[in-house]
């Protein structure tokens, strides 16, 4: 009896792209290349949308950290993309301390995910640690350093640049049967875990 099943497709191809195109315009936004109407429909669309339609597929294949990664961080995106339509029509308008809030709190989720990174491949943990520091940055941007938002720009465009990279190496991979682009070891190991579950499991 022939196989009934049918290979899916890796949802994360979809969410690297948005968070990656998505976080890349906000930057050049940032560096003051473009102005915010790209970014309103992006963070609606591609990075808001498109990722939580990703990260609902990544809840059907048992991925719990890309569910919540790609889920949260498309709702990151519609509500920024909210806060400057409301801003832009003065309605519940936020301040640039309010966003620093929003921000702060944004910045501590992304801790969380940013442990489970390191123990995932060399880059994710990559992508995650400049998130983290983009984030940092942003935060002090927003109270007291504005400077710190174009060098928060230059970070956060190579943890773009490294969520494309790891979206290029899943698609590579099955387009070219090999590895064409390697995304590196863990940086914390997590052999000494796995082990210490299977000796669990046997006792």
């Amino acid at each position: 009896m022939a196989d009934s099943k049918v290979a899916l497709g890796n949802p994360a191809v979809v969410g690297l792209a948005g968070f990656g195109l998505t976080t890349l315009i906000l930057q050049f936004h940032n560096l003051g290349l473009c102005g915010l109407g790209p970014i309103v429909a992006l963070g609606l669309i591609f990075g808001g949308l498109a990722q939580l339609i990703a990260g609902y597929q990544e809840f059907k294949v048992g991925n719990n950290f890309g569910y919540s990664a790609f889920v949260s961080y498309g709702a990151f995106w519609i509500a920024l993309a909210i806060i400057l339509l409301m801003n832009k029509y003065d309605v519940y308008k936020s301040s640039g301390t309010d966003v620093g809030y929003f921000l702060v709190a944004w910045t501590l989720y992304t801790v969380i995910l940013w442990f489970a990174a390191l123990r995932i491949h060399g880059a994710m943990a990559s992508t995650f640690t400049l998130l983290l520091i983009g984030f940092i940055l942003l935060d002090l941007a927003h109270f007291g350093y504005p400077a710190m938002t174009k060098v928060a720009a230059y970070v956060l465009i190579a943890c773009a640049l490294n969520a494309w990279y790891m979206m290029a190496h899943v698609i590579y991979l099955q387009i070219f049967g090999r590895d064409v682009l390697p995304v590196g070891k863990p940086w914390i190991d997590p052999k000494p875990v796995q082990e210490a579950q299977l000796q669990t499991e046997a006792s």
